[in-house]
């Protein structure tokens, strides 16, 4: 097992299953009765806790072990984000639709308004992981984080600007009026300049792995694979895929049928 998991194909393959399991226990999660958010939030919240300790324990060594500890430690972490965020617990101080006719800098400022709280707690927690990476050598957990913070900001800019196909139908009920932020047009310049730039980090973390020594090595496999996984979860946008087909498991709750948006004033 350790010969494999220090393999290419072992590293890849622990990133492809952290999210898809990641990404369907949120979306199984969020698609439940709201009831019973709080308690997935208390058992995820004791998970984060651990995870922090891990998370530091891997910091502190440079091995293949402490390269998987960090990264699905930080899988964890984006996990309680996704779900405090998918279950209306952090999202913005707006939680009405988009204003009818709302353009320019009006437009991006309530779209900022909807999704404030949930970035300032994606930064403290960033900020925490670097306080904990401070003089340690391994940093996996680190740049794992930030890579999924980069690409989750590409993401919603690319919607905010335009995309063929926004995704606003697997939003959960209660998160219906976020779809109204999205805009549905064709491919803008925000999204070749954002897939350029992964393409190019993921051209560039594939070199330093082949070029890296074997610990060091698996580290940047599992980045590279979460990055590549990313730019999929991209390119989506512009190509539609059933979704149904990698999660079918989590999206069969009766939740996940938006509801009707709440009213949208023509201001605050």
């Amino acid at each position: 097992m350790a010969e494999f998991l220090s393999s290419v194909p072992g590293a890849a393959l622990v990133a492809i299953l952290s999210w898809w399991l990641g990404t369907g226990a949120i979306l199984w999660l969020v698609r439940l009765p709201a009831r019973l958010f709080r308690r997935s939030m208390s058992a995820l919240t004791l998970l984060v806790l651990l995870s922090t300790i891990s998370t530091a324990w891997s910091m502190r060594h440079a091995t293949m072990a402490a390269a998987y500890v960090g990264f699905v430690s930080v899988i964890v972490m984006w996990g309680w984000h996704e779900m405090a965020f998918l279950s209306g617990w952090i999202t913005g101080p707006r939680r009405l639709a988009q204003e009818r006719g709302a353009r320019g800098w009006r437009r991006f400022q309530l779209a900022v308004q909807a999704l404030l709280h949930h970035e300032l707690a994606l930064l403290l927690n960033m900020g925490l992981l670097w306080l904990l990476q401070w003089d340690n050598p391994n940093h996996v957990a680190l740049c794992t984080f930030a890579l999924l913070w980069c690409m989750r900001v590409s993401a919603k800019l690319n919607l905010f600007f335009g995309v063929p196909h926004v995704g606003d139908q697997y939003l959960p009920a209660h998160l219906a009026y976020m779809g109204s932020y999205f805009r549905r047009s064709r491919v803008t310049g925000c999204f070749y300049l954002t897939m350029g730039l992964s393409a190019g980090t993921w051209i560039w973390l594939v070199l330093e792995a082949q070029a890296s020594s074997q610990t060091l090595s698996t580290g940047w496999v599992l980045l590279a694979s979460l990055l590549g996984l990313a730019i999929v979860e991209h390119v989506l946008m512009v190509f539609a895929l059933p979704l149904q087909r990698l999660w079918g498991w989590a999206m069969r709750q009766r939740n996940s049928l938006p509801a009707a948006l709440p009213s949208q004033p023509d201001r605050l």
